[in-house]
């Protein structure tokens, strides 16, 4: 499980140093993907695998499935952490979350997410009011 909120910065080669406590969880290999609000998404490899297999399950005559399909495959990439829990973004991967130097590294319990250190901040402040204020149906009813 992913959590807490970490802040590590890119460097000039386009790497990103995972927290250490996640290292472990990562050392088999990671996918990295578009995830939605332009962030990206950090699957350790094993369980990437078994969500594309998910996903190669719905129908493709579906034009969202088709879409969901392309999104996530055309723009994953594999990579295993060096020594040092670091990967390189693809230049691609950078620029769909707007990825310079300040990065956000997010736990999001099934995967890690990395944003754009600025657009984090608007992000949470665009819906931390709206999340309080939600009902308990509306979250996650099984939970509360």
């Amino acid at each position: 499980m992913f959590l807490g909120t970490y802040s590590p910065r890119l460097d000039d080669k386009g790497r990103i140093a995972f927290p250490a406590k996640y290292r472990d969880d990562l050392a088999a290999g990671v996918v990295v993907t578009r995830g939605q609000e332009h962030c990206l998404f950090v699957f350790p490899r094993a369980d990437f695998t078994r969500r594309a297999a998910d996903l190669m399950e719905a129908k493709i005559s579906v034009r969202s499935n088709r879409q969901a399909m392309r999104m996530y495959a055309a723009g994953a990439h594999d990579d295993v952490p060096d020594k040092q829990g670091r990967i390189t973004l693809p230049a691609p991967l950078r620029s769909y979350a707007g990825l310079e130097r300040d990065v956000v590294v997010v736990g999001a319990l099934s995967h890690l997410e990395i944003w754009d250190a600025e657009a984090w901040e608007r992000y949470q402040s665009e819906n931390e009011a709206a999340f309080a204020d939600l009902d308990e149906e509306e979250v996650l009813p099984h939970m509360f």
